[in-house]
């Protein structure tokens, strides 16, 4: 699904553009001399402010009026490194366009496309800064704006060059051909930067768990000694797995997002030894196994009953293969202290990192 918002965010991106300078050169006789001068910058603004939206918005789907807040800062970004790439782009355009200089068309096109897929990429990559926390890692920002930069130039120039293959493969259509020349170009180059950068914005972790009900916050304080001692208390073995928004973090409290290993094996239960430590279940209760862009939960074949998966109790000691968005919840084992039957602990199991500042 990803993929395909992207595809179509880049196509209507593109063509709203166009459509835009349309009617700025058209409709309102503005600078009809300098065609370039307007329809680059109304591309360029309309691709670069549509991909970082969707971004925005793929990124946090079920929280929009959220999303509207924080795309503020971006969009402004976005639409001035579009308008600032556009009229550059432009204004080259028509300074070779003058009398006495000959470039071909293929060569002005490339360089224009060019230089909107980098603004395209700038803006995308910059304003990822806004987006989360994540970007607050300066590697880490730097390693996605260069791969923006590095998608938004390669997309450009690939569509460049599928549009004039288009051009050589169908002479016989060439009038039909001059009259939609841009809009088909400009969808071309808009379906090629969403595919791109639904590739080089593709989240950086794999899988993901989100504590939610029986995680609720106490204010209790606990002295960081007791980290190896098993305390009372839901907490995880930072030598394995960490906290998106604090590292140095361990215990578990309810809406933080626990970074999983894209590979690897843990146990989850009341042991000293489990990566993820819960109070009240079994030694072991269930083990996560982690694989490349999967997540199979495995019951302890003793208290499968104790475990339930999007509601439902396991009936059996069978591996589940978890999805994203699955709800995975652990009743604690009949105890002395532990014999409270509402109590439970419930993870919500994403299959892609989702940032909690997105």
């Amino acid at each position: 699904m990803r993929i395909y918002l992207y595809l179509l965010a880049g196509i209507t991106s593109a063509l709203i553009g166009w459509n835009l300078g349309q009617f700025i050169l058209t409709d309102l006789g503005f600078l009809t001399s300098f065609p370039e001068v307007v329809l680059f910058p109304c591309v360029a603004i309309s691709l670069a402010m549509g991909m970082v939206l969707n971004e925005i918005f793929v990124s946090n789907p079920t929280r929009p009026k959220l999303s509207f807040r924080k795309a503020i800062i971006p969009l402004v970004i976005a639409f001035g490194l579009g308008l600032l790439v556009g009229l550059i782009a432009g204004g080259i355009s028509q300074i070779i366009f003058l009398p006495g200089i000959s470039i071909s068309p293929y060569i002005l096109r490339t360089l224009g496309w060019l230089l909107i897929g980098i603004s395209v990429g700038l803006a995308e990559g910059l304003t990822w800064r806004w987006q989360g926390i994540e970007a607050g890692d300066r590697k880490r920002f730097w390693q996605r704006l260069t791969v923006s930069l590095f998608g938004g130039s390669i997309a450009s120039l690939g569509a460049a060059g599928l549009f004039e293959l288009i051009r050589d493969s169908f002479e016989q259509m060439q009038n039909w051909l001059e009259m939609m020349e841009d809009p088909l170009g400009f969808a071309i180059l808009g379906l090629l930067l969403g595919l791109a950068f639904s590739i080089t914005n593709s989240p950086s972790y794999q899988v993901a768990l989100r504590a939610g009900s029986g995680f609720e916050y106490t204010g209790e304080i606990y002295d960081d000694d007791d980290i190896t001692s098993s305390p009372a208390y839901p907490k995880i073995d930072r030598k394995l797995v960490t906290f998106i928004s604090d590292p140095e973090e361990h215990k578990i409290e309810e809406g933080l997002s626990i970074r999983l290993p894209s590979r690897g094996k843990l146990t989850i239960g009341s042991s000293s030894e489990a990566n993820i430590y819960i109070p009240g279940l079994p030694n072991r209760i269930a083990d996560l196994e982690l694989k490349s862009r999967e997540a199979v939960l495995v019951p302890n074949s003793n208290y499968y009953s104790l475990i339930e998966v999007n509601g439902n109790r396991l009936g059996t000691r069978r591996s589940v293969r978890l999805k994203h968005n699955y709800l995975v919840t652990f009743h604690p084992k009949k105890q002395e202290g532990f014999n409270d039957e509402e109590k439970i602990y419930r993870f919500v199991y994403y299959n892609r990192f989702l940032d909690p500042q997105a």
